[in-house]
C-alpha cells in the first residue's frame, strides 16, 4: 500500500509516551507499505526528537533507535516540495486554514493521488474536504 505519512504518525512510533493504536497499525503495515513524505518531514522529525531530548522525554540513545527505525522503513522524500511551496502549498493552506507544514502533506497526497495517514484532526478534516482518503486500519 502506498500513502502519505504525516509526521504525527511517525513521531508516535518514536516517543514511548505517545503510544497510539492507529499509529501502531500503520507501522505494522510498513513492511508491505511505501510511504511518501514532503521534504520538510525529516526536519520536523529531527526537531521533535531534539525537543523531546531537551524535555527529558527521551534519551539520546532512544533518539538514535528511533532514527534507525525510521531509516529502515520505505519512506520516500518528495523532492518537489520546495518548488510547490508558493504555487500550490501556500494557496492550499490559505483555503483550508492550515499551516504551510500541514499543507505540504495535503498537497503531496492530492498530487500523488494517495491516501494519508495522520493523527492530526484538522489535517484529516481538510484532507476529507479535498477528496483525499485517509488510511483506514482494521481493529
Amino acid at each position: 500500500m502506498q500513502f502519505v505519512l504525516d509526521c504525527s504518525v511517525a513521531i508516535s512510533w518514536c516517543l514511548v509516551d505517545e503510544n497510539n493504536d492507529y499509529a501502531n497499525a500503520i507501522l505494522a503495515m510498513m513492511p508491505d507499505g511505501e510511504a511518501y513524505v514532503p521534504a520538510i518531514w525529516s526536519l520536523e522529525v529531527a526537531n521533535t526528537l531534539l525537543v523531546a531530548e531537551r524535555r527529558n522525554r527521551m534519551t539520546q540513545e532512544q533518539s538514535q533507535l528511533a532514527i534507525a527505525l525510521l531509516q529502515s522503513l520505505l519512506i520516500n522524500v518528495d523532492e518537489a516540495t520546495d518548488s510547490k511551496a508558493f504555487s500550490s502549498i501556500f494557496p492550499l493552506g490559505r483555503k483550508e486554514g492550515l499551516a504551510a507544514y500541514d499543507s505540504a502533506y495535503l498537497e503531496l497526497a492530492i498530487r500523488l493521488k494517495l491516501p494519508m495517514a495522520t493523527l492530526d484532526r484538522r489535517l484529516a478534516e481538510a484532507a476529507t474536504r479535498c477528496g483525499v482518503e485517509l488510511v483506514v486500519v482494521e481493529g
